[in-house]
């Protein structure tokens, strides 16, 4: 794909705006740029094929063009190449670097949306943006609103051990995430899931819910039921930083093995551990990518093992605070491929291996 085709594109729409207005479907503009968000937009794509459909996808708005594969080439967003794939058309689909931009604006003001969706967009919606469609904008969030506002709900609910979670579908206001809620379905968490596939999950859930929500919102009764966010129960979801991803075994187990599921994908948890020759004496340290982790449920350490890292029944044997264990079943060194614990104990070949 010519990822020249995806530059920033800020239209005159006067024949679109035209077609727009001779078609009886309501025009709705999506808003998302990760894989995840491709999710709902096919749902959309689906429904508004049907032939009962009251609306139709009249324009994408994405993130821009981003160096994002291992050759480093710039490319369209997921979203956008979701799109062009289902034969969108390329001058529709707008990218602005700010949802706020006078051009890209006067573009949005041209078609009428008459609804906007967002489902992970990953930019700030000004009050001048939110006041163009007049049903409003509407955001899939994979978090029961008020907890877990912000830009990484799923991260941070499972680096906290939540036991349960689910998504919203909320009307969007200009403070973070604290619209009206229009409907949410909830979701039990297994103690193993990571974020990547909790939050495919999640948003595949939400498109369906938003699917199903979407008459109401457009004879305008969502608007009616919808309820607002208790604001002293709201917790927060901070973005997520590569300072973040550092494991420390002075904590115990638990804490480091959601930590590990929470930051999966990215940017992921590294620990520095030491190599050690006895033949030599020579110690490396190392730092190292936790990939896959459990709980060890009898860890047994001894006060002087307390900093040796050991392998038993396929799994490395990490000591950690309050006398617990993590059991490391997936590694990967730097530059090397992921592999399981079997085969990096033995790619050791007798050296030690203790926890920094």
């Amino acid at each position: 794909m010519n990822s020249s085709m995806m530059l920033r594109r800020f239209f005159c729409f006067n024949a679109t705006t035209a077609s727009a207005s001779a078609s009886k479907k309501k025009p709705l503009v999506f808003m998302g740029s990760p894989q995840v968000s491709a999710t709902v937009l096919d749902a959309l794509f689906n429904a508004s094929s049907a032939p009962n459909s009251s609306f139709e996808v009249a324009a994408i708005v994405t993130q821009p063009p981003s160096r994002r594969d291992r050759g480093r080439n710039v490319l369209p967003s997921p979203v956008a190449e979701y799109a062009l794939d289902r034969g969108f058309p390329s001058d529709l689909i707008f990218t602005p670097k700010r949802a706020g931009e006078d051009t890209f604006l006067s573009a949005l003001r041209a078609l009428q949306p008459e609804l906007c969706i967002t489902a992970a967009y990953g930019n700030i919606l000004p009050t001048k943006f939110l006041n163009i469609p007049p049903l409003g904008t509407v955001n899939i969030h994979p978090s029961l609103l008020p907890q877990y506002r912000g830009a990484a709900p799923v991260q941070r609910a499972l680096q906290d051990g939540a036991k349960e979670t689910g998504v919203s579908l909320a009307f969007t206001v200009r403070a973070l995430d604290a619209g009206p809620v229009i409907a949410c379905e909830k979701m039990e968490v297994n103690d193993q899931i990571k974020a990547p596939d909790l939050l495919s999950l999640l948003f595949s859930k939400g498109s369906k819910l938003l699917i199903r929500e979407l008459p109401s919102i457009f004879d305008g009764s969502a608007r009616a039921k919808a309820q607002p966010q208790d604001d002293s129960k709201a917790t927060l979801a901070p973005k997520i930083t590569p300072e973040d991803s550092w494991l420390f075994f002075d904590q115990e187990a638990s804490v480091l093995h959601n930590k590990v599921r929470a930051f999966a994908g990215w940017p992921g948890t590294r620990a520095k551990v030491v190599i050690i020759d006895d033949k030599s004496g020579q110690q490396n340290i190392i730092d190292l990518k936790i990939i896959t982790t459990k709980v060890c449920c009898n860890p047994n350490i001894q006060a002087n093992e307390k900093d040796d890292i050991t392998y038993v029944k396929g799994a490395l044997i990490v000591p950690c605070g309050e006398c617990t264990a993590l059991e490391v079943l997936e590694v990967q060194l730097p530059g090397k491929k992921v592999v399981n614990a079997a085969a990096f104990w033995n790619g050791l070949r007798g050296q030690k291996l203790k926890v920094l």
